[in-house]
């Protein structure tokens, strides 16, 4: 995962050291420079050690964790510092500098420490009120619980206080559905299991429906084509386990007396390098014109490009964006990358609701509080 940006992260660290020890240490007393050079090289040598793991993902999450600790906390607060510092002493204002430097510095690594240790541990619960002319009078008042985007790897130890708080708040909604919209996992089937007795308390008059997320499809592991397609075997048996029924380019009936609504499933359908396996025609093979669907997708990009021109899906619910994990203002970095990444979007007869989901790989939230969705349908005369 470090390979990617270890060329950029070495090369700004050796600038700020450099920049550090002609400016701030040379001169001054040795124990500074000796402290200064042991951090330079141990933020070096860490660096390297994660970008030369094999997998894209390492498989202990706990270093991964920490070395973002050393990033955020040490060396890109410090470049900050350097940066500013340069700038000054070239428009020869070193104390304005310098003092900017230390207040961007400050605000970098205390945002860090706030999503990483406080903001990743909140989560809140969204109402969301759908009103369509298609949802059968029977379906009135029908309560829908979304969950998306655990990513339990993230979760042991203290952290699983996170899920349990989340599957409390699910069962306490009474639902009538819950559905999980992908990403149980970061890596591994394996990573489902310590939390396997939680997850399986979630319960709804209709039970748990789930899809699978790009995570889900071992795409994060080294191996064979062979060797994923049996780690992806072994997720779908740990949902199963689970007591939740997964669909995959499927869909199931939920009836109330004469009235009925489907619930489909669609394979992970992403851009660029996300597993492309949705198929909208078998998915809804059967389907009737005047049915309701509620269509599971993990990922919302597929929404335009299948959902809404080769179906009449009413109510996609989708994950994936987490919400970009940081937002400013109402802002998030993600909207360069996803023109849908957080709540509620139509285009004509269809929506389009995208959570942001509960966890992350690298636990980390900043105005992008994770969440659980409870969609309300309506019917209108």
């Amino acid at each position: 995962m470090i390979l990617k940006v270890i060329f950029p992260i070495v090369l700004v660290l050796l600038l700020t050291v450099f920049y550090f020890d002609r400016t701030y240490w040379r001169n001054g007393r040795f124990w500074k420079r000796a402290v200064g050079w042991t951090l330079a090289i141990f933020s070096l040598y860490a660096t390297i050690f994660m970008a030369a793991r094999r997998d894209y993902f390492p498989d202990d999450f706990t270093l991964l964790f920490r070395y973002m600790d050393l990033l955020f906390v040490l060396i890109v607060p410090a470049s900050l510092f350097a940066l500013c510092s340069f700038i000054g002493r070239r428009l020869k204002r070193q104390r304005q500098g310098e003092w900017t430097g230390l207040g961007l510095a400050l605000v970098v690594a205390l945002f860090y420490l706030y999503g990483m240790y406080v903001g990743s541990r909140k989560m809140e619960v969204t109402q969301v009120s759908f009103a369509h002319k298609d949802v059968p009078k029977a379906f009135d008042g029908y309560k829908i619980v979304q969950l998306s985007d655990v990513h339990v790897g993230s979760l042991n130890g203290s952290r699983q206080e996170l899920l349990r708080e989340c599957v409390e708040r699910i069962n306490n909604e009474h639902a009538d559905l819950v559905v999980f919209t992908g990403d149980l996992q970061n890596k591994r089937a394996d990573e489902i299991e310590p939390h396997r007795q939680l997850l399986s308390s979630i319960k709804a008059k209709d039970g748990v429906v789930a899809v699978l997320g790009n995570h889900d499809y071992a795409e994060y592991m080294s191996g064979t084509k062979a060797e994923k397609d049996s780690c992806v075997q072994l997720t779908v048996r740990a949902i199963e386990q689970l007591g939740w029924t997964l669909l995959r380019n499927e869909h199931l009936v939920i009836c109330r007396g004469n009235d009925s609504i489907v619930v489909a499933g669609m394979e992970n359908d992403g851009e660029g390098r996300f597993p492309q396996l949705g198929d909208i025609k078998k998915t809804l093979e059967g389907v009737g014109e005047g049915a309701f669907i509620l269509m599971l997708e993990h990922d919302p990009t597929s929404w335009h490009r299948k959902i809404v021109p080769y179906s009449h899906a009413q109510l996609t619910l989708s994950g994936h964006t987490h919400g970009g994990q940081l937002s400013l203002f109402g802002w998030s970095p993600v909207s360069f990358v996803y023109s849908e990444y957080d709540g509620m979007y139509h285009n004509g007869r269809h929506s389009l609701y995208v959570s942001k989901g509960l966890g992350g790989v690298l636990p980390f939230r900043l105005g992008a509080t994770g969440e659980i969705v409870v969609v309300t349908l309506n019917s209108k005369p």
